[in-house]
């Protein structure tokens, strides 16, 4: 049987357009016949997931969606097919979740769990709704916007005791503590200029003061010999005083004040010749009587000289012997 060219072309024909649409199907990692190791997520919302979306663990690719299909006529519930590349231990406690992406297509990422017992093949994985990348940003800006409105409210506090505290004779005394402020600052320019002024490489107070420091260190430099020379003079006379008898020196000292002691109680008695003579009152008596006597007796000569000068060419010569003993001193007690 002769077969024509017509039913060739046709054949060729529906054999290219088979193997093109296995082969895109097989791009897309679909295949005709469910084989190989497929696990099933079950997911109320699959947020854009379509067949080939890569599936994920620790960020490694260990498969990709096989098929999409509900499970009921009311679209509740989707079942996703994932073929895995191989048999992987998954465990039973692993969670599936949704991955969106805005720049790309949605991945499904598979949390391990920490089960010892691992899914086979069919087994369906636990799944939990992701919020996303812009639910994530919210939910950490959640707490930050809560915070944010107890600021404003705390603030708007804030502010309201300041106006009730800023009353007229409130602000009029800021206005005075901030001129006093501008005075302040104008003083300290003023002192700056001054402590400038005192320190100035030529005329400066402060650099006078630290060239005669360093005169008085200079002469000290000069002057070191002397200085050690009387320093050393110090040290031997402190040498000197230390090994000085001052014990010794203290005692008679105290032997010469009790001594003195002795002679002022002897003066002050009776006893002694000294003690009589400040004590008794006969010596005084004697000698006022001796000078009374001395007056009258020169009051006489003064009135009667011829009483006592007689010149006289023939006068009587003294025939009387020289004195034995002396008169009785008619200032004194007789006995």
């Amino acid at each position: 049987m002769k077969i024509s060219n017509e039913t060739k072309v046709g054949a060729l024909t529906a054999i290219a357009i088979t193997l093109l649409i296995l082969g895109f199907n097989f791009l897309k990692g679909k295949t005709l016949f469910k084989t190989g190791n497929i696990v099933y997520a079950r997911y109320a919302d699959t947020k854009g997931i379509m067949v080939s979306n890569p599936v994920f663990i620790n960020g490694f690719q260990v498969g990709s969606v096989f098929d999409i299909e509900n499970s009921d006529k009311n679209l509740s519930s989707i079942l996703v097919a994932i073929k895995l590349k191989d048999n992987y231990n998954i465990a039973v406690n692993s969670v599936a979740r949704i991955k969106d992406n805005p720049l790309g297509a949605p991945s499904i990422m598979i949390a391990l769990g920490d089960a010892r017992q691992y899914l086979k093949t069919g087994d369906t994985l636990l799944t939990a709704s992701s919020t996303g990348l812009l639910g994530d940003v919210m939910n950490k800006l959640g707490p930050v916007g809560d915070q944010i409105k107890e600021t404003v409210h705390t603030l708007d506090s804030v502010l309201k005791n300041i106006n009730t505290i800023f009353d007229p004779n409130t602000k009029n005394n800021l206005q005075q503590v901030i001129a006093n402020m501008n005075k302040t600052t104008a003083s300290l320019v003023v002192s700056s200029a001054s402590i400038q002024s005192m320190m100035n490489e030529q005329s400066g107070a402060i650099t006078q003061s630290m060239n005669h420091v360093a005169s008085f260190t200079k002469n000290l430099s000069d002057n070191n010999e002397k200085v050690t020379r009387v320093l050393s003079n110090v040290e031997k006379t402190t040498d000197n005083f230390v090994r000085a008898d001052l014990t010794g020196t203290v005692d008679k000292l105290k032997t010469t004040i009790a001594n003195l002691n002795s002679i002022i109680e002897k003066v002050g008695s009776q006893d002694g010749t000294l003690g009589k003579l400040m004590n008794d009152k006969t010596l005084y008596n004697n000698l006022t009587n001796t000078v009374r006597s001395a007056n009258i007796l020169m009051d006489d000569l003064r009135v009667h000289p011829k009483r006592y000068v007689n010149i006289s060419v023939f006068g009587k010569k003294d025939k009387s012997g020289p004195l034995l003993a002396p008169l009785n001193d008619s200032t004194q007690k007789q006995p």
